[in-house]
């Protein structure tokens, strides 16, 4: 559900923090469900993309900074595919992937949190750090703001369950 998942980006650099937050997630997410938790003999597959052009800051002059270093005309979506997951306790599940940006394609992985609510909807949520250097972007700098290469990024999915 694109209007309902969030995506939150934070930077920092050497005046302040950077924050970009937005909707607009879409993909798909195959997982079978037994007493509403993932079951895993089957592995989960999916993926998830966005429009770069949703990721704003809302300063236009950032913005415009991030058009230009993400060529986002050249490389409009930005796109996550699952490769394996793991469980890794109550509701959590440690996930490997790739992620795709900027024409470079990364390993990631990280710990995700799955819920299946009342109303159908399966929410998923994690955290990961990224260093946008790994996908060939030079970290900025505009005037004396030096923006640090480490980019926090936090992901919130809902998914419609189909039965």
């Amino acid at each position: 559900m694109p209007n309902r998942s969030r995506l939150r980006i934070e930077a920092t650099s050497s005046l302040h923090p950077i924050r970009i937050e937005t909707t607009g997630l879409e993909g798909t997410f195959e997982v079978a469900l037994v007493d509403d938790q993932p079951d895993l003999t089957m592995q989960p597959t999916g993926s998830i993309e966005i429009d770069a052009e949703r990721l704003m800051t809302g300063n236009m002059l950032y913005d415009r900074e991030l058009e230009r270093r993400l060529e986002m005309r050249k490389y409009p979506r930005i796109r996550g595919e699952i490769v394996a997951v793991q469980a890794d306790g109550d509701d959590h599940y440690h996930v490997r992937g790739n992620l795709s940006l900027h024409g470079v394609t990364w390993p990631v992985e990280g710990r995700v949190r799955v819920s299946v609510r009342d109303d159908g909807t399966v929410e998923a949520e994690g955290e990961q750090t990224f260093d946008m250097r790994d996908f060939k972007l030079d970290p900025p700098r505009l005037l004396i703001l030096k923006v640090h290469p480490e980019v926090r990024v936090r992901g919130r999915l809902v998914a419609v369950r189909e039965e």
